[in-house]
């Protein structure tokens, strides 16, 4: 695996942002974006109170194969198509950074902009598989975590190794906008307007209607 640049390296490029802001961070392949993401970006935007929320369009997914994979270029193209907000940045630093485990993600962002309060963001379905990731007891104490609900995904993200790892840590909705002023680890999950769209399902859906397209 490539090694990772230097922190300090200038090839790494990260949306502007200053010190004391509150930036979220939604990491994904986003393959392809959909309407369900950007519903978690403007939970998180309005109920923690960003001033950011930065869409990280990510080389790969590490978990899973890249075969098929749509260009950065394109991701990052549909992305800006949903991410409207003028708060939302579509951002692809990782490729420079040159890891693609969110671990790494972290440590630079925290080296990088030590003055920035950064909390993760992510659907309830990746809270459920959340154990799987690289350090990911490290990232939980490193920044706190926004987990937003997903359809058919509550009850298995609360039930996930990860909610039971950190259930004393768990912060109650009604008090999502002081996970900045808390003690890591630190989460919380956040109930917003259900979209039954998955980037699997869209995929499927392009694979099915290609073919119906090359049998005509």
């Amino acid at each position: 695996m490539r090694q990772p640049r230097s922190f300090g390296s200038i090839h790494v490029k990260t949306p502007s942002v200053a010190a004391g802001q509150r930036v979220g961070i939604m990491g994904g392949s986003f393959n392809p974006p959909h309407d369900g993401h950007r519903i978690v970006a403007e939970t998180a935007i309005k109920r923690l109170g960003l001033d950011q929320l930065w869409w990280v369009v990510t080389p790969g997914n590490p978990l899973k194969s890249t075969n098929g994979l749509p260009s950065e270029a394109d991701r990052i193209a549909l992305c800006r198509q949903l991410a409207r907000d003028p708060r939302m940045k579509v951002t692809a630093f990782e490729a420079a950074l040159g890891s693609p485990f969110t671990a790494v993600t972290v440590a630079y962002l925290k080296s990088r902009h030590p003055g920035v309060r950064f909390v993760w963001v992510m659907g309830a379905d990746n809270l459920a598989g959340f154990h799987r990731w690289q350090n990911w007891r490290g990232i939980a104490k490193s920044l706190p975590l926004a987990i937003v609900d997903r359809p058919g995904w509550r009850l298995r993200a609360l039930s996930s190794k990860t909610a039971h790892t950190f259930a004393r840590n768990r912060l109650p909705e009604a008090s999502a906008a002081s996970l900045f002023r808390s003690d890591l680890p630190a989460w919380t999950l956040l109930s917003a307007r259900l979209s039954p769209l998955s980037s699997t399902e869209l995929r499927h859906k392009s694979l099915l209607n290609n073919e119906k397209i090359k049998d005509r």
